[in-house]
């Protein structure tokens, strides 16, 4: 098996970049994708177990891009695992778009709790931060704060109650433009993606004129594979992507089993287990071709 779609401890998900990888290994997994949200950190230590366990690995990258409506976020694939120059490519643009979206992430979270806090709650960003420290902190840190705090009895209700759009303490997230994004990713030496495009929340009837926008404004490949499609979406998204000239991704989107039951590594919609034909008949000659 093969996944292209998963997140470690250094944004959202339960394991550690290396506990992911063994964790992805003793379930049968060859070719893992680490795209963590805006952020790098997890990728060298990724990288490094992967080459122990045998498990070719692909560093990636998830970004939220500007958007009125529903979620738009974008994968790059193949970028340096660090902060630094690599054989010539500029990764300056892809550091400041990573820096400009932590930093919206603190004060994200900060004005949260704040909210929060001006209402009562016993809580505050210092102590979640300490309680997340080397982790790109979201709302799924301040769900899991709520429960340890016994403000809330599970994570999804965090959300229902409190934290997801419409909830009295959501706050709106830090975006780029599609545009930057895509620029900053290719000069950088990766390969832009977009990620599980029906949550932008687009009808079927729109969705052709908006993904042909999306591959004109330089995104190569389209995650039709995605565990919140159904099979005949997926099949159907990556029909699309033949037609506008889009190489096929899938992934997981696993976060860990104890966050997303649903999600299985290795696995995508339908839970079907991931094909190699993602990796050797796209993504990898993709790759090979930067």
């Amino acid at each position: 098996m093969i996944d292209l779609h998963t997140h470690s401890s250094a944004s959202d998900g339960l394991f550690s970049p290396s506990e992911l990888v063994t964790y992805a290994q003793s379930k049968g997994v060859s070719v893992l994708a680490l795209t963590d949200h805006d952020t790098v950190a997890g990728l060298a230590e990724a990288e490094n177990a992967a080459g122990k366990a045998g498990v070719t690995f692909i560093n990636g990258i998830e970004l939220n891009i500007e958007r009125t409506r529903g979620e738009f976020h974008l994968l790059g694939y193949g970028i340096p695992s660090a902060s630094v120059s690599s054989q010539g490519l500029d990764t300056s643009p892809l550091e400041e778009i990573i820096a400009r979206l932590q930093n919206g992430r603190v004060e994200r979270n900060r004005a949260i709790l704040q909210k929060m806090q001006d209402d009562g709650f016993p809580v505050s960003y210092d102590e979640l931060a300490a309680r997340n420290a080397g982790s790109c902190i979201g709302r799924p840190h301040i769900a899991a704060y709520l429960v340890e705090k016994k403000l809330c009895r599970t994570r999804q209700q965090a959300f229902d109650k409190f934290l997801g759009s419409g909830r009295p303490y959501y706050v709106d997230r830090t975006a780029v433009p599609l545009s930057d994004a895509v620029a900053a990713i290719k000069a950088a030496g990766g390969i832009p993606v977009i990620a599980h495009p029906l949550s932008l929340y687009i009808s079927w009837s729109k969705m052709d004129g908006a993904m042909r926008e999306v591959a004109e404004a330089g995104v190569m490949g389209l995650e039709a594979w995605h565990p919140g499609v159904r099979v005949g979406e997926a099949e159907r998204l990556e029909k699309l992507a033949r037609t506008l000239g889009l190489f096929v991704t899938a992934g997981s989107d696993f976060h860990g089993e104890k966050i997303r039951a649903d999600r299985r590594i290795g696995h995508t919609a339908g839970l079907k287990k991931i094909e190699d034909r993602f990796w050797t008949d796209e993504l990898k000659p993709a790759l090979e071709a930067r």
